[in-house]
């Protein structure tokens, strides 16, 4: 029962690093039909953009807590990979939304192969981890050792998951969003600023994954391929709880988190990405839309 109650917190741990990141997916997706897969890289690229933010914190000796330093951290790789990402879309994108959508999934592809590479190229290979910016605690609570890295990986990622979806449930900006979901040709005629609320969707949807990238930072290894692996994870993850639908994305995080944790503790590590493909298969096969997902009815005129 320790081992279960182990891995089931590593589990948790992991999913919501992948939940973080498949917010970003999934939310895009509603807005434009659309998959971005430079998000994984995108993911990576905050990973990185934590590290250098933390190492110069620390590097410069200004004798803050550890609680600010992580804090500006997060807030700082939040604002850079959102600038970020509403570049991209602005660039990238936007100049293709009349185009077919296989252009933008090749423009995505694109992209992603720039920022891996651009990253190796300036950064290196060399794999890193985040510079020490929270107090490593262990504790053993019943035979099971839990963290204080565990405990704000989950702390912060409920945390802001529950802000994002009160965003979009609850404030002008989310009911923009939703209405641009359901009909983007419409909502301009009632004064709704489209390509706005599609910039914040996409700086939303990056801050998501840059808080997911601090978090994986401090308790994992980083380096410039990784937002590939993990990046169709989360993918998968949104496929599985219902692409478009945010609390579907959050759902298929913590489901594809553990599966990989559960697989690797009790099978070889090599059966992974096979389970975890066999579940995307078998779920498309009895449930396409996803866990939470709703088919869409395209109206014929």
């Amino acid at each position: 029962m320790r081992f279960i109650i182990q891995q089931t917190l590593n589990a948790l741990q992991l999913g919501s690093v992948y939940a973080l990141i498949a917010l970003g997916y999934t939310m895009v997706y509603g807005i434009l039909r659309m998959i971005n897969f430079a998000h994984g890289d995108i993911f990576m690229v905050s990973t990185y953009l934590g590290f250098f933010v933390a190492s110069f914190l620390l590097g410069w000796a200004l004798h803050l807590p550890m609680a600010v330093i992580f804090v500006l951290t997060l807030l700082l790789a939040m604002f850079g990979t959102s600038l970020l990402a509403v570049f991209i879309e602005r660039v990238a994108y936007k100049p293709l939304r009349q185009a077919p959508r296989i252009s933008a999934v090749i423009t995505a592809l694109g992209v992603g192969l720039f920022l891996e590479n651009f990253t190796l190229a300036t950064i290196g290979p060399e794999p890193r981890i985040l510079p020490q910016v929270v107090p490593v605690i262990n504790f053993n609570i019943g035979g099971v050792a839990v963290s204080s890295i565990q405990i704000l990986i989950l702390a912060i990622s409920a945390l802001v998951m529950f802000i994002l979806d009160t965003i979009v449930r609850r404030t002008m900006t989310g009911m923009a969003m939703r209405a641009i979901s359901f009909d983007k040709t419409v909502v301009p005629l009632m004064g709704i600023p489209v390509d706005r609320i599609i910039s914040i969707t996409f700086a939303l949807g990056s801050s998501m994954a840059a808080v997911g990238g601090v978090l994986y930072g401090i308790a994992y290894m980083m380096d410039p391929y990784m937002g590939i692996r993990i990046g169709w994870w989360a993918f998968i993850s949104a496929v599985v709880g219902g692409i478009g639908n945010i609390r579907g994305a959050m759902i298929g995080g913590y489901i594809l988190g553990f599966v990989e944790i559960f697989v690797a503790a009790f099978l070889p590590s090599t059966y992974r990405d096979f389970v975890a493909f066999a579940l995307l298969l078998l779920l498309l096969v009895f449930k396409p839309t996803g866990i939470l997902g709703m088919p869409v009815v395209e109206q014929k005129v």
